[in-house]
């Protein structure tokens, strides 16, 4: 997930001012009651919404072919930003049938919101002064999101707002600024925590590191990387991958354990990244405007164009086969052969 800091708010506010144009949105085919106010998030505990939640997606037995070559994804009718000041669209994340992301500010404190792509193709706020970079979904169907505001991991629902923080501080202190995030079925969120957004609110970690959630203990896992960014896990939830400073980085997983990592990708601008169901991912280089698709061992096989800032990629739509793109406000599509995880 992209970012900002005070010594680089001037030049990249202003290369994203000419980067910030109109750009659109797609319709899938049925239609659905307009969409309700957006909810303003609360401190209650989000928990009644698992009758309308569907099970965790798993991949289809036979999920498609990857990419390859070189391609172009096309913007979505209707998407563009409304704010009227520079920001980024953020964290997409793909839900039952509704696409979520944030849409965030390079104002004071990062001002942000979750927005939301409706079945009807309609553009919606979800959740006004939701603090948010990162999302992804919970194993039991909840919205996870990074928060700056309250440099925290946070839990939405998203169908009424009601937040609830799960986790705030290391060692006694506020985390710098959360950024992107990922759940395994075990229930532990893997988290980066770079400083790009630590003026969002007081405090931070000398530190920016790669961090575990087991619900209860928070645990550094790297604390080597400048700046670490994206991160996702593998289909079978062996490898954790990260994407940060100028690398790509693996790292095995045993018994619940998170290894030694090791590069497998060097890349420029690195942020946010998706992962189809081969274990292909898809890194997104931010000022370089593309996606590259990579084999787990690090092998390039596609490149995936846009026009603007890139910042993160989720596979999304009826089959799962729609990769979603987000930048510079703007979102993205393009369909594929083959299916890939909601966030």
């Amino acid at each position: 997930m992209f970012f900002q800091n005070n010594s680089r708010t001037l030049l990249l506010s202003t290369s994203l001012l000419l980067s910030l144009v109109a750009c659109g949105k797609e319709t899938p085919s049925s239609a659905t009651p307009a969409p309700a106010p957006a909810a303003a998030p609360s401190e209650k505990v989000a928990t009644d919404i698992s009758s309308s939640t569907q099970n965790p997606w798993t991949c289809p037995a036979s999920p498609g072919t990857a990419p390859s070559g070189e391609l172009t994804a096309e913007r979505i009718p209707g998407s563009e930003s409304t704010r009227g000041e520079p920001g980024l669209y953020e964290g997409p994340v793909w839900i039952e049938d509704t696409l979520y992301f944030s849409d965030f500010t390079f104002s004071q404190g990062f001002p942000s919101r979750v927005q939301a792509l409706r079945p009807d193709g309609t553009f919606a706020t979800a959740i006004d002064n939701s603090g948010s970079n990162g999302l992804a979904v919970g194993k039991d169907g909840l919205l996870l999101a990074a928060t700056h505001d309250r440099k925290a991991l946070s839990r939405y629902n998203q169908k009424t707002g009601e937040r609830e923080i799960l986790v705030n501080e290391f060692n006694g202190n506020p985390f710098n600024s959360p950024n992107d995030l990922t759940e395994s079925a075990d229930g532990i969120i893997y988290f980066t925590d770079p400083a790009y957004q630590r003026d969002a609110a007081p405090g931070g970690q000398e530190k920016t590191r790669v961090y575990q959630f087991d619900g209860k203990t928070v645990t550094v896992i790297d604390d080597t990387i400048e700046n670490p960014n994206g991160i996702s896990l593998s289909p079978d939830q062996k490898t954790l991958y990260v994407a940060g400073g100028t690398v790509v980085r693996a790292y095995p997983i045993e018994n619940g354990v998170v290894g030694q990592g090791r590069d497998i990708l060097s890349v420029n601008t690195p942020d946010g990244m998706a992962v189809d169901c081969a274990g292909n991912l898809y890194i997104t280089e931010h000022t370089k405007q593309h996606i590259r698709v990579i084999t787990p061992a690090g092998e390039e096989i596609a490149k995936i164009k846009v026009d603007a800032n890139i910042t993160n990629a989720a596979f999304g739509g009826p089959e799962h086969k729609t990769l979603f793109i987000t930048g510079a406000g703007a979102v993205w599509k393009l369909e594929l052969g083959i299916a890939g995880f909601p966030y």
